[in-house]
């Protein structure tokens, strides 16, 4: 008895290849060509040569947003899923079929570099969806246009250029950029542009965008910076304050560098130049009105004219105000009268006194008082060396503790006086370029002036070097008292009420060491040379002259002699001498 052989399923599929001749390796997974046979509610019946026909939606042979061009003999291209489906049909896909073709076309547009063609049609999470000629790509919000765009609907279905940003075909992946279009064509527009700028041409442009530091004008394409320091001659603190968003406005070109296409623009240099000439109209020693503009730690501006602003340095600011911050002196907007102290027209600066346009106050008090006439003011302050009265004019003058009260020491006379205290005081000196008053409260005394005479009558009969009541003159080693010490000497007065004067640091001694006015003490006592005097007559003394004055009289005297002893031998007998002298005195 014969076997019966059924065939297995691998034969089943050899002979279903055998009969459709190797079509399902042909097709399958391919783009073909077909011709639509026929239209059937919305779908397209196309036969592309195997056993069954492929239906097809019409849509899929649309543009976005466009209605199907359709007819039965049009020859299309097609993309083969299956062969045969469970109805007997072939699978087939235009999209699929675009998209494959499309793609192979854009891969070789990426490595070229060129710009591709596309459609917006769709809106996504971050951006937007591009049809590529049947590939999808993917448009982020940042790469739809140079400047953030409200509403994309003007640019929705509408064929235009994308540059592709990257792709991968493997994920179905392509993301393109419309702004690298819009920034290339710009920047070529923009070369053509400014090689047709020069520097120094007038040219108009419109406002676009204002900073702190300046706005940015739009030349018709190109943006030049036009800073805050070129808006005007007179000081803006703002842009805003001249210029708004919008604005048509003239400009000069000041630079322009080609490299980078930065232009910087100017409005000043189309005026006249308020600088011009500013030596003449405004010279040294006049006095103009202005307008305060600024106030600084360090000053303040006063506007002459618009365009030309002077400091009013804080030094300059009152006679006697010190240390006290310009806004408590002036405010914004005060009209004010200043001098002109400084003019440099070149650098575009003017250094302005405010002080010097009011009336001195030390000037005014000395030509009111004179020496030996008597004021009263109030006690404003006491230190360990004497009492600062206040006096007319808003100046302060000073009464020495050797000069407030005859008969007691300094310290005790500063007991007897308290701050607020209203007191009379005799005008002793007035040194109007060091802005100094020198008082005496005991001049006033009744008895003081004999008191003086005798106890000066004493010391000359004692062989001390005083002042007599005529004064001092130049070469006289007279007996001094240290007054008040400062960094650049001392101040003195002959005996207890004669002559005021100065003892500069480099008088103080022969030696740098000896040079130093912080030595002294407030009271102290010591011999020096009249070496000079002062524009206001006040004696300058020299410790420093005295000793090299007694050198060449100890030389004198002892050089003559034949006893062969050497400069330092006599100088230092003079020196002994001189020394026994003093102890002597003392003891007496």
């Amino acid at each position: 008895m014969a076997t019966t052989t059924f065939p297995t399923r691998d034969d089943f599929a050899a002979l279903l290849n055998e009969s459709l001749g190797g079509e399902n390796e042909t097709f399958e997974g391919k783009v073909v060509k077909g011709t639509v046979t026929g239209i059937e509610n919305d779908m397209a019946v196309i036969d592309v040569g195997l056993k069954s026909e492929g239906r097809v939606p019409l849509r899929e042979f649309a543009a976005p947003g466009q209605r199907a061009d359709l007819k039965i003999g049009d020859e299309v291209e097609v993309y083969v899923d299956r062969v045969e489906n469970s109805a007997g049909e072939a699978m087939l896909s235009r999209d699929r079929a675009r998209r494959e073709a499309a793609w192979d076309k854009l891969e070789k547009e990426f490595e070229a570099g060129n710009r591709v063609e596309g459609i917006i049609f769709g809106r996504v999470k971050g951006g937007f969806t591009v049809d590529l000629g049947g590939a999808v790509a993917f448009l982020p919000g940042s790469q739809v246009d140079i400047r953030p765009v409200r509403d994309v609907g003007p640019l929705m279905d509408l064929p235009q250029p994308f540059q592709i940003l990257k792709m991968d075909r493997r994920r179905g992946n392509i993301v393109v950029s419309r702004r690298a279009i819009l920034e290339e064509t710009r920047a070529e527009q923009r070369s053509g542009l400014i090689q047709s700028l020069h520097e120094g041409q007038v040219i108009e442009g419109v406002v676009k965008n204002i900073t702190d530091y300046g706005a940015f004008v739009d030349l018709g394409g190109i943006d030049g910076l036009l800073h805050v320091t070129d808006v005007s001659y007179k000081r803006v603190n703002h842009p805003s304050e001249v210029l708004g968003i919008g604005d048509t406005v003239k400009v000069q070109i000041i630079r322009i560098n080609r490299e980078t296409q930065r232009i910087s623009l100017g409005m000043k240099q189309l005026e006249s130049d308020p600088w011009e000439g500013a030596t003449a109209k405004y010279p040294v020693g006049g006095v103009f009105r202005g307008r305060v503009t600024n106030i600084t730690e360090y000053g303040a501006f006063v506007e002459l004219e618009p365009g030309i602003e002077g400091l009013v340095h804080v030094s300059e600011m009152s006679w006697t105000k010190k240390n006290v911050h310009p806004g408590k002196i002036v405010s914004t907007s005060q009209e004010v009268d200043v001098k002109v102290l400084e003019v440099d027209e070149e650098k575009r600066r003017i250094s302005l006194g405010l002080k010097q346009a009011q009336a001195n106050p030390w000037e005014a008090f000395a030509e009111a008082h004179p020496v030996g006439s008597v004021v009263e003011g109030e006690v404003k302050n006491a230190t360990e060396f004497g009492l600062f009265i206040g006096l007319d004019g808003d100046v302060d003058g000073m009464v020495h503790m050797s000069d407030i009260a005859w008969g007691v020491s300094g310290e005790e006379a500063l007991a007897l006086h308290r701050k607020g205290e209203t007191v009379k005081a005799q005008v002793l000196d007035v040194d109007v370029e060091k802005e100094r008053i020198s008082l005496g409260m005991k001049q006033l005394e009744g008895g003081g002036a004999g008191a003086g005479a005798g106890a000066a009558a004493a010391a000359a009969g004692a062989g001390t070097r005083t002042a007599g009541a005529g004064g001092v003159k130049k070469g006289d080693v007279v007996t001094v008292t240290v007054r008040a010490i400062q960094d650049a000497g001392l101040d003195v007065q002959v005996g207890d009420d004669g002559a005021i004067g100065f003892a500069k640091r480099g008088d103080l001694g022969r030696d740098r060491d000896e040079q130093r006015a912080e030595r002294f003490q407030v009271g102290q006592k010591f011999d020096a040379m009249v070496v000079g005097f002062d524009r206001s007559k006040k004696p300058n003394f020299s410790i420093k002259a005295m000793q090299i004055a007694e050198e060449k009289q100890a030389v004198a005297q002892y050089g003559s002699s034949d006893s062969g002893a050497s400069l330092g031998d006599i100088l230092g007998q003079a020196l002994k001498e001189a020394q026994e002298s003093k102890t002597k005195k003392s003891k007496k």
